[in-house]
């Protein structure tokens, strides 16, 4: 893609990093705002007013005023007759794993639905994780136009990480997350550095000595930085959501708007959360519907391809589908329930028979495909616990006979 993407950057278009106009950590996201970035202190002031009057809800915390008096169900939506003659116990199991929404598309056909009581089927539902596919595909589309190489160490195009643990590792190694860290991903413990991301991002109230933002954070982490071992860490896509930003020249909201959600015919504009610095949560802050989340499965399983145009290449769909290394994964953890499991360019890949990939949120957010039955199955859930053996137990086994069930459609 050219400079017609809205970069106005043409040496991000061609390739070409050039570190030395790099005007501080991060320069401003904000046009038409001063460099840095607008603050409580300065957002009523210009020049940062010209932008914080437009986008205040990214600032201050704010709430709808809805044109039309919003329909909350009082019952669930229920629409799974297609499914129930072969799993009879659906809606008690979706009911039991604290589901929220629940969709399969077969093909172009939605299939079946669920949604508890209270949640409309245009309501917006937190992804978590299931957020770091979205960004694998981004970085995919500009991989395909050869705005990001994917060889090259991470510094080269982000140099404010050098001295972190990024400074070595290639962009490759951060997709699929082969990267010795000292990140502890225990979403429960105050003390883990998952916590103190969360801090930074704005999820979670700061403490005293927290970095300023996400930028900030990224560049505190350490460790031996060793390469070509599975670990997860939620660190490693708001690093690749920085180098979209420094190849695109656009905040991150704006590059997921420009190489993915506007090609999706999607309902509903999706959502992220964002820091004070303005940088969206790559990691795991979208927000979307259950129908316009299958609406990304079903560009996977297309070959990359979705309504409004291409997402990312045949090829980089297809090796997702494939799998990734299964030398590198040792996570037990997941290696228990898929022993041929993979992790590739920000997707689990179960290896099984079906060959079902997924992306997968805490909490019970999945983005479920079956490539046999030509299948996607979205659920959305609020599970009590963030990570569980006991809850994706639970959930895998639901999603794997709710794929069986799809093979006596014809």
């Amino acid at each position: 893609m050219s400079d017609a993407d809205g970069s106005g950057d043409p040496d991000a278009a061609n390739g070409s990093i050039q570190a030395d106009r790099v005007t501080g950590p991060h320069p401003s996201r904000y046009p038409g705002a001063a460099a840095g970035r607008p603050s409580l202190a300065t957002w009523q002031d210009a020049p940062d007013n010209r932008w914080a009057f437009a986008h205040l809800g990214e600032l201050v915390p704010t709430a709808t005023v809805a044109r039309n008096v919003p329909a909350v169900p009082a019952d669930a939506t229920v629409r799974l007759d297609a499914l129930t003659p072969a799993l009879p116990d659906l809606e008690a199991r979706l009911e039991q794993s604290f589901t929220d929404a629940f969709l399969v598309l077969r093909g172009e056909e939605v299939l079946a639905e669920y949604y508890r009581p209270g949640f409309a089927p245009d309501a917006l539902h937190l992804v978590m994780s299931v957020s770091k596919s979205l960004c694998g595909l981004v970085v995919g589309a500009l991989i395909d136009e050869s705005r990001i190489d994917p060889e090259r160490p991470v510094t080269d195009y982000v140099p404010e990480l050098a001295g972190s643990v990024y400074d070595g590792p290639s962009v490759r190694h951060v997709l699929d997350m082969q990267i010795a860290i000292d990140y502890d991903e225990d979403y429960t413990n105050p003390a883990a550095e998952v916590q103190a991301h969360d801090r930074a991002a704005g999820w979670r109230a700061r403490c005293a000595d927290d970095p300023d933002d996400t930028y900030s954070f990224l560049t505190t982490l350490r460790g031996s930085g060793s390469v070509g071992e599975f670990q997860y860490c939620s660190a490693n896509t708001d690093v690749l959501a920085w180098v979209i930003e420094r190849v695109t020249g656009l905040r991150y909201s704006d590059a997921l708007s420009v190489h993915l959600w506007s090609k999706l015919d999607a309902d509903q504009d999706a959502t992220i959360t964002v820091d004070t610095a303005g940088f969206g949560f790559a990691n795991g802050g979208v927000s979307c519907t259950a129908r316009d989340l299958a609406r990304v499965g079903r560009l996977m399983l297309d070959g990359g391809l979705a309504p409004g145009g291409r997402v990312v290449s045949e090829e980089w769909a297809s090796a997702v589908l494939d799998g990734g290394d299964r030398e590198a994964m040792t996570y037990e953890g997941f290696t228990t329930a898929f022993p041929n499991g993979s992790y590739t360019r920000q997707w689990w890949c179960m290896g099984n028979e079906r060959g079902n990939v997924s992306g997968i949120g805490i909490h019970g957010q999945n983005l479920w495909l079956d490539p046999q039955t030509d299948s996607v199955i979205v659920k959305l859930s609020t599970w009590p616990d963030p990570d569980s053996a006991f809850w994706h137990g639970v959930q895998s086994e639901l999603l794997l006979d709710v794929s069986e069930a799809l093979d006596s459609f014809g």
